[in-house]
């Protein structure tokens, strides 16, 4: 999980330390006194000063302040035990607000003072209450620990999950997530988790199923996973050859195809299964069909539900595009193009419709790339191997084996890539992959990668676990 952390009031015991001060400079400049114990905020009235005496105050005591700040009781131990856990600490600050002459190395300084871990360090404006949901947008925060209700409600507003700390002054909003300790933050992410560990999660297949025999594959795996995921919709990707097969016809074929695996594993496909566009974006095709028409359905019923896509990305950016409020609530893992190692993407997934990758990077969905070439390319396997494992369990092995000797498309082969099963893989056991976080890139028009630094972030998986992967696919069919 990656958790996204407020430093003052969530980390730091900022407000005690400027009530402190606040009372030492009220003796000194007419020793008045509070004169009102439940102001908004200690800045707010809370003393008889006028606005001009309370900034320059403020102003010119900030920086002393915020070196001065001791820990929260048990965030440094318990922000170690999460990142032990394998969680990646965001610590997600507004000192960028114009108050500190250098607050990066003065925030620096002083979270390494108290050993306090974190991956990365970023910087908003607290005065913008926006700020805070895009940065945890653009970096795919799945939690954030927060004390201002402003930027709470924003956050929430936005999709994203919010433990609001509480606070001398932010009392007053009762519908928020509130938490009062450290150690009730740590028990209840890791209760979190392990409720999620047991819980299946909502997942689409959006296949190509027809067009090689690896979509099969990817189709049988997933069926025989129905213990850790929960199949909302298999929805059917254009795909075309130069085969003389139209679009259309391929559409019916892979329905046909899906239809076929279901019942030959006694999957009740009703409401399940539903044909998709007939045509590319990029051939100013943007017509609803059952297909779209189900993602955003099921999107929306759903607080998250993953689309694993082994095909054109047509459907998922015709989704996207037709209902935007569907972005935060989805996740999209798709098998496309090649990894930054080669020069071009002219892979069959990327390249046929190239209007629509462009839809799915720019969009800033929570989205994981499984590259091709360098990646997938790796899952390669034998029919002497297949047949080994599967030939004669079922009447599924046998056809899958069939199937792999002969696609249809590429002849026979004794050995072939089933590059789709990555997909179900990964969503299986993440153990298996190893990714990397990186600036999401531009698409250029010859469908090449422009690298970026200061996009929005999206995964690339750079490397999985052949073996492992079979190993599971084999237990699981066979």
């Amino acid at each position: 999980m990656k958790i996204g952390i407020d430093i003052d009031n969530c980390i730091a015991n900022f407000d005690d330390t400027l009530l402190k001060e606040y009372l030492k400079h009220d003796k000194e400049l007419r020793n008045t006194g509070i004169i009102n114990e439940n102001p908004e905020y200690l800045r707010r009235g809370m003393f008889d000063w006028t606005i001009q005496e309370e900034n320059d105050f403020y102003n010119s005591h900030i920086e002393n302040v915020a070196k001065s700040l001791k820990p929260i009781k048990d965030s440094p131990y318990y922000i170690k035990k999460l990142k032990e856990d394998g969680h990646e600490i965001i610590i997600i600050t507004g000192r960028n607000n114009g108050e500190y002459k250098d607050p990066y190395n003065l925030t620096k300084e002083w979270l390494n003072k108290y050993s306090i871990f974190y991956d990365e360090l970023i910087f908003t404006n607290a005065y913008d209450k926006h700020a805070k949901s895009k940065v945890c947008l653009e970096n795919n925060i799945d939690l954030m620990i927060e004390d201002s209700i402003k930027i709470s409600v924003d956050l929430v507003n936005s999709g994203i999950e919010v433990y609001t700390m509480n606070t001398r002054y932010n009392k007053k909003e009762e519908s928020l997530n509130r938490v009062s300790s450290w150690k009730e933050i740590y028990e209840r992410i890791s209760n979190l988790n392990k409720t999620k560990d047991n819980q299946k999660v909502n997942v689409i297949l959006d296949t190509d199923t027809f067009n090689e025999c690896d979509d099969q594959f990817a189709l049988s795996y997933l069926l025989k996973s129905q213990d850790k995921l929960d199949i909302n919709a298999i929805t059917i990707a254009p795909y075309h050859h130069d085969n003389n097969i139209s679009i259309q016809e391929g559409v019916n074929k892979s329905y046909d195809e899906v239809i076929k695996i279901c019942n030959l594993l006694n999957f009740n496909h009703t409401d399940k299964v539903f044909k998709g566009s007939t045509d590319y974006i990029s051939n100013g095709y943007n017509n609803n069909n059952d297909a779209v028409n189900k993602i955003i359905e099921v999107a929306k019923n759903n607080n998250k539900t993953y689309i694993l896509a082994i095909g054109a990305i047509t459907n998922i950016a015709l989704a996207i595009s037709k209902e935007p409020k569907i972005l935060n609530k989805i996740e999209v893992i798709w098998l496309g193009g090649h990894s930054f190692l080669t020069k071009n993407n002219r892979e069959f997934n990327f390249r046929q419709d190239l209007e629509a990758v462009k839809i799915l990077f720019e969009s800033k969905v929570k989205l994981t790339i499984i590259p091709c070439k360098n990646v997938a390319s790796n899952l390669m396997t034998s029919i002497y191997e297949l047949e080994h494992y599967l030939k004669g369990k079922s009447k599924l092995g046998d056809y899958l084996c069939q199937r792999f000797y002969n696609d249809g498309v590429h002849g026979l082969q004794e050995r072939r890539v089933i590059w789709d099963i990555s997909v179900v893989a990964f969503m299986l056991n993440k153990d298996w992959f190893e990714t990397e976080e990186v600036s999401c890139p531009k698409i250029n028009d010859d469908t090449s990668y422009e690298l970026t630094k200061n996009n929005h972030k999206i995964t690339i998986v750079n490397y999985l676990d052949v073996n492992k992967i079979f190993k599971d696919l084999f237990n699981r069919i066979g």
